[in-house]
This record gives structure tokens, C-alpha cells and sequence, in this order.
């Protein structure tokens, strides 16, 4: 895709107690003939926990990687806390910002991913304060009480001095949370957090996010963990071949969805 494409019209102007969280207003994203994401539109309010199911393959992780400007749009546009991710907008057309304002506007939205891409060479509280120090400048001991407190708040104030090595995957993906939180994000999004994990430690990372969820941080979520969606999210989304297929409260998508697509999906895995 070019750097400029024609702007949609938008209501979202600035932050505000209204203003949505996540705001996607016909979502397009294709590579060369291949269309991945289809005309998405959706919003998530502040303090809202949407979950996005489906089959592999049906654009739910392109999606996520869309909001935080991993991956750019091909049409549509999207915005975070009312400002737009990724382009600047002039005359009707969106500009897409150069590689440094992207990043700076990334700092506000964590991500945590299947994979926990922890830095090996650093401890567990190293990982957390790496990212404070390096991009935003905390003194060290500021960014260590802090990485201190995080890691604590996931469980493993006992493992601050462990490297990745030493750590299960449970616990790694745990410091991947803490790491995430430490830049202070707005907006959290988990690709498939919990995929990687042998069955036993799912649920303790389950758990930390529940309790992000209570706490009133903003989740995007895509996970098969069907019981998760059901308990901890206001809006479940049905996602296949780059469209959303239904969307709305997860009891009632889970226990009557209308689209015959949810259905099948969901005999399989529920």
C-alpha cells in the first residue's frame, strides 16, 4: 500500500469520557490480491474487554496487529483514545506517519504475544524496566521499584532474578504482561496469549488477566479460551475469512449464536 488513502469520515476528534477506546470504521487490509480484513467496523469502550474468536486464518491477530500500527490499513481508518493510529489526515486523505511518530504513538498500547519474546540475556525484572529506561527515560531505580511492583502484581516477585531460561512458560508469559504494563499503556491487546502453553499453565495466565479486566484496563483479546470470553469479556466477536460475522454479549453468542458460520465454529470447540 501507498503511504495516503482516502479518508472516511469520522465523529472521533479528540480524547474525551465518550470517546471510544478503539474506534475501527471500515477496516480494509490486503496483501497484493489476498484481502485479510474486510470492512471492519467496531468500537470498544474505555474499559471494555473485547474477545475475538475464530477459526485460524480469519484475520483476528492482522486485526490487532492493524491498532497498534504493526501492520498499516489498506482503506478505513482506526483510532485509539479519538486519535488517529498510524496517519495523520489533511484534505481528505491519511498520510502515514514516519516510522518514529508511529512508534512514540505505540507507547500506549501494550501488546502481549503467543510467542513471549522475553530477552534472554536479561533477568525477569531486567525484561520489565528495559523498555521505561530505554524509551521513556525513568531513572533506574524508578523503572526497578516499579518492574518490582508489576511482577508482583502477576505473581512472581520471587523470580525478579530469573532468566527466561529458568522460568516455564507460564511465568515467561507473565513477565511478557508485566513488561507490557510497565510502559503504562491505555489499551492492551493479546494475540493468542495463552496458545503457546501447555494445558497446566493456561490458567495462570488466565488469571493475571482477569485481574487486569477488574482493575478496568482496556482488553483486546484473541483467544480460543472460550470460558475466559464468556466470564471476563462485554463483547465476544465472531471473526471468519476477514469479516465479522456477529458480534455482542458472550453468553448469548456462545449459547445462541444466529450466523450458521458461529455455529459451526463453536460445535467444534466449545
Amino acid at each position: 500500500m501507498s503511504d495516503v488513502h482516502e479518508s472516511g469520515t469520522s465523529a472521533a476528534t479528540g480524547s474525551t469520557g465518550t470517546t471510544p477506546m478503539v474506534l475501527a470504521e471500515g477496516v480494509s487490509k490486503s496483501y497484493g490480491s489476498h484481502e485479510v480484513l474486510k470492512d471492519i467496523t467496531l468500537e470498544v469502550k474505555r474499559g471494555e474487554v473485547l474477545c475475538l474468536v475464530g477459526p485460524s486464518g480469519s484475520g483476528k491477530s492482522t486485526f490487532l496487529r492493524c491498532i497498534n500500527h504493526l501492520e498499516n490499513v489498506s482503506a478505513g481508518r482506526l483510532s485509539v483514545d479519538g486519535h488517529l493510529v498510524g496517519y495523520r489526515e489533511a484534505g481528505g486523505k491519511l498520510y502515514e506517519l514516519n516510522p518514529k511518530e508511529a512508534a512514540k504513538q505505540r507507547r500506549d498500547i501494550g501488546m502481549v504475544f503467543q510467542r513471549f519474546n522475553l530477552f534472554p540475556h536479561m533477568t525477569a525484572i531486567e525484561n520489565v524496566m528495559e523498555a521505561p529506561v530505554t524509551v521513556k527515560g525513568v531513572p533506574k531505580a524508578k523503572a526497578k521499584a516499579r518492574a518490582l511492583e508489576l511482577l508482583a502484581r502477576v505473581g512472581l516477585a520471587e523470580r525478579a532474578d530469573y532468566y527466561p531460561a529458568h522460568l516455564s512458560g507460564g511465568q515467561q508469559q507473565r513477565v511478557a504482561i508485566a513488561r507490557a504494563l510497565a510502559m503504562d499503556p491505555k489499551l492492551m491487546l493479546f494475540d493468542e496469549p495463552t496458545s503457546a502453553l501447555d494445558p497446566e499453565l493456561v490458567g495462570e495466565v488466565l488469571d493475571v488477566m482477569k485481574g487486569l479486566a477488574k482493575s478496568g484496563m482496556t482488553m483486546i483479546v484473541v483467544t480460543h479460551e472460550m470460558g475466559f470470553a464468556r466470564e471476563v469479556a462485554d463483547t465476544l466477536v465472531f471473526m471468519d475469512e476477514g469479516i465479522v460475522m456477529e458480534s455482542g454479549d458472550p453468553r448469548e453468542v456462545l449459547a445462541n449464536p444466529r450466523h450458521e458460520r458461529t455455529q459451526a465454529f463453536l460445535s467444534k470447540v466449545l
